[in-house]
């Protein structure tokens, strides 16, 4: 696919924003720091024919408009020591790319991610220095057909998911006409521990976080080197209704069995699997079989948890930035594969169910003792060997199961479709709900591609199997 650029330009707050040094948490300094893509399709619109610039210049227009808001995005990260960053808000700007090419929508099929999505994304140069990057990059392009694609590229080191849909939600409102629904809550305070409302109160218990420990490496293995090397692939894979019942049917006929005890201080009700518990166990087992691991191979699937309503008090509405944590489901290869789905699921659910305001802040104080915290930062995408790595023999289950990623309408209609940007990590997978309301869900699942052939197979023929009660 041959894509031309037009032209690239920053886009700046409309107005004047508050300059300064914010503060991040903890929580926004730890994981993956770098940038999140994600892509939006839309077909042509009769709305449409108009000049060619009305459809760029209406999104600069709002874009830079819904930066006086969110400002955080306009400004740059430095780091200040101790592998920490701090966020200088200069309204620096957020960079703003248009692009052609003589593709159509078609010509994507269902568009899964491939290596073409590498020129519809904005790139990241991260061999400039940290403070030169722009948080937000965005990339409008224009197809053949009159089709058109609007990537992102995102820093995580200042939003999560919910927020970075929080911003991409009133930025289409403002483009609509509309108002802003939800103000962003820019404090991050509200996630220091001990530094906020009620939490000041007591210090937070010490508790063992085994989310900061390294993840298992192959047996036989001083390291993942080489196994970061290694050449990945991706699928969308989709259960449809019918095959998600299957799976939750196959976990909860074992429910009782690895579920008669609560956890102390659970926040989650008790009950059968939900789906993520269920399609999470389900991707775990099948990857312990596709890379043929030893029964005694160690093995680690990453959960993200959304803690704004496990705080006490619960973070504010529209609070902007992270506060998805991560825990970590350990098992055996052995244990997942000859036992019941619902013993994968177990596990999941075991690692949610730690996610307790004290949870929470004894993971932030934790982090607050570290005199650096480069060991706990996700920089793969630098091309470092440092850090934690989700690939062979572990996995990354992200959910968008409950988030509105659907339905973006700057005043052209909703997308035809929407979902990762470029996705290459092995063992990074990402749960989609089904874009037309039908039940079914889509795993969007990158494997190195020695294994996912078997993948594959193992993921639909074990929806078929009949569970064992």
């Amino acid at each position: 696919m041959v894509v031309k650029f037009k032209g690239c330009e920053a886009v700046k707050p409309s107005k004047p924003t508050w300059k300064g040094s914010l503060t991040l948490s903890e929580w926004d300094q730890v994981g993956t720091i770098t940038h999140i893509p994600t892509i939006y399709f839309y077909k042509s619109n009769p709305n449409w024919i108009t000049p060619d610039d009305v459809i760029p210049n209406t999104l600069k227009d709002s874009l830079a408009r819904a930066l006086v808001s969110f400002y955080p995005l306009a400004g740059r990260l430095r780091w200040i020591g101790g592998g920490r960053l701090e966020l200088d808000c200069n309204a620096m700007g957020v960079q703003f790319i248009e692009a052609e090419s003589d593709s159509k929508l078609e010509d994507f099929g269902d568009f899964s991610p491939s290596p073409e999505y590498n020129y519809l994304v904005p790139m990241v140069d991260y061999s400039l220095p940290i403070h030169e990057l722009p948080l937000l990059l965005v990339q409008l392009t224009r197809f053949k057909c009159a089709g058109v694609s609007l990537s992102l590229t995102i820093s995580h080191a200042v939003v999560d998911g919910p927020s970075a849909l929080h911003f991409m939600s009133e930025w289409a409102r403002l483009a609509r006409g509309e108002p802003l629904e939800v103000t962003p809550f820019l404090d991050r305070k509200a996630m220091h521990g001990g530094d906020f409302s009620s939490r000041a109160a007591a210090k937070p218990p010490r508790l063992y976080h085994s989310e900061f420990d390294q993840p298992p490496l192959l047996l036989g293995q001083s390291d993942n080197v080489q196994e970061r090397k290694k050449k990945t692939t991706v699928a969308m894979l989709r259960l449809s209704k019918d095959q998600l019942e299957k799976l939750k049917c196959k976990a909860n006929d074992s429910y009782n069995l690895y579920n008669n005890n609560s956890s102390a201080g659970s926040t989650t009700k008790r009950g059968g699997y939900t789906r993520y518990e269920t399609v999470s166990g389900h991707i775990w087992r099948c990857a312990c079989k596709a890379r043929n691991h030893k029964a005694e191979q160690p093995t680690a699937l990453g959960v993200c948890v959304d803690s704004r309503s496990r705080m006490q008090p619960p973070l504010p509405q529209g609070y902007f930035g992270n506060a998805t944590f991560d825990v970590i489901a350990t098992s055996h290869s052995g244990e997942l594969v000859s036992k019941p789905l619902g013993y994968a699921a177990s596990r999941i659910r075991e690692a949610i169910e730690k996610v307790s305001n004290d949870y929470v802040l004894s993971a932030i104080e934790n982090l607050k003792n570290q005199p650096d915290l480069t060991r706990f930062q996700d920089l793969h995408a630098l091309g470092s060997d440092q850090g934690p790595f989700y690939g062979n023999p572990n996995l990354g289950v992200v959910s968008w199961l409950t988030l509105p990623i659907y339905g973006l309408d700057f005043g052209w209609g909703k997308e035809i479709y929407m979902g990762p940007g470029t996705h290459d990590f092995d063992g990074d997978s990402l749960i989609l709900p089904s874009s037309d309301g039908d039940g079914s869900v889509v795993v969007a699942l990158c494997l190195q591609v020695a294994h996912m052939d078997a993948f594959k197979k193992h993921f639909y023929e074990d929806c078929l199997q009949v569970a064992h009660i």
